[in-house]
């Protein structure tokens, strides 16, 4: 499952800011955007909400960028929108 992901970093706390079904999150990170930490910190963070191993998250587009897309192995879009839901 691929998704496209809108990071703001250097935020208070990280949280899900919006989800539009089927694939478009809006996130917000307390890592910075420099090297390399925000992208870290999205990957930590997306493995811990959908409850998946850290390796089966990719960064497929868009590393130096707020907008990125991002690969979800073995989940499918039901299984994302349940678990984000809010």
């Amino acid at each position: 499952m691929l998704l496209e992901i809108k990071v703001k970093p250097n935020a208070s706390k990280d949280e899900i800011l919006s989800f539009k079904a089927p694939n478009f999150l809006e996130i917000s990170l307390k890592a910075k955007a420099e090297n390399n930490q925000a992208n870290e910190a999205l990957i930590k963070f997306l493995a811990k909400v959908l409850k998946v191993d850290s390796g089966k998250i990719k960064i497929i587009k868009g590393k130096t960028s707020r907008k990125k897309i991002v690969s979800v192995e073995n989940l499918t879009a039901k299984e994302i929108s349940e678990v984000i839901s809010l």
